[in-house]
């Protein structure tokens, strides 16, 4: 499946931290990547290919912002993760790391120099850290914090979904490392807001689940809308659209222009289930969906 292999050693790494992924809990699930438009009054899904095409958990796509790289997670068959890579323009794929441990939640870091991660070992202990995209060593970014997700705000600051009773929000900043709370009973999904320096996350505090704007310069938090109902996954477009989907379905929200959910419309034959986690190239032409396998 892999026709080039990219091996990234990792030795000697600290890590103080403790997570429990949903690789062991959840079903197994494949990776989706769709041609999108993005028109005034409506979204058009065509032309789907499963990239990963794998027995097993394959989740956490992320684009890069500037070429036609396609990060993901994947499982072998022992349940250990490393980060993978495919090129929709090649369709070819790639392994990034191959280590002992396991990575989850590849991210490209605003200068595109690195790829940050959550990086766990047998014992439960991880660190958030990061790997030169080119390949080399890691390095710690975050190791006294039980951090399950991240999302940068810019160079050096980061929202985080940090574990606990209850899960909380927090903003970090790696330049003095600086951690301040912002909220609990988070979910999962942390996202810069395009055309802004604002960043949202969802808010679980009551049964209708909402999602809420960070202020980057004062941190305060206001509402933008609801999510649909128990759904923690979305992702935004470029033109500042959320998107989600109820498990079969994709939706869009346009904040600002009413608060109905309008249905993605879509040419592809996959009928889709089971749908989590999404993603949307910077260009807003292509969409990667995780679907139940």
């Amino acid at each position: 499946m892999h026709p080039s292999v990219l091996m990234v050693s990792h030795l000697g790494y600290v890590v103080v931290l403790l997570l429990s992924f949903d690789s062991f809990a959840q079903p197994a699930s494949e990776i989706y990547l769709f041609d999108l438009q993005i028109k005034k009054n409506k979204m058009v899904l065509s032309d789907g290919a499963n990239i990963t095409n794998h027995r097993g958990y394959d989740k956490q796509p992320f684009f890069h912002p500037d070429n036609s790289s396609l990060y993901f997670t994947q499982a072998d068959t022992s349940g250990r993760t490393d980060i993978y890579v495919y090129d929709y323009s090649t369709r070819l794929t790639k392994q990034v790391t191959n280590t002992p441990e396991r990575e989850y939640s590849p991210t490209i870091t605003p200068d595109k120099k690195f790829i940050s991660c959550i990086i766990q070992r047998d014992d439960g202990v991880q660190d958030l850290g990061k790997y030169p995209i080119d390949g080399g060593e890691p390095i710690a970014l975050i190791n006294n914090l039980k951090v399950g997700y991240h999302a940068w705000a810019d160079n050096t600051n980061l929202i985080l979904f940090v574990l606990g009773e209850p899960m909380t929000l927090h903003w970090y900043s790696l330049t003095d490392n600086k951690d301040m709370v912002l909220a609990g009973q988070i979910g999962r999904s942390l996202h810069a807001i395009p055309r802004t320096i604002d960043m949202s996350f969802i808010d679980k505090t009551v049964s209708q689940w909402w999602i809420k704007r960070i202020q980057s310069k004062d941190k305060t938090i206001t509402s933008i809308a609801e999510t649909l109902p128990n759904r923690e996954d979305l992702t935004w477009t470029p033109d500042g659209r959320i998107v989600m989907s109820d498990g079969e379905k994709l939706f869009y929200l346009k904040p600002g222009e009413g608060t109905s959910w309008k249905e993605i419309e879509t040419t592809s034959a996959f009928a889709l289930k089971g749908i989590t986690r999404l993603s949307i190239s910077k260009d807003g032409k292509r969409m990667a969906v995780v679907a139940g396998e």
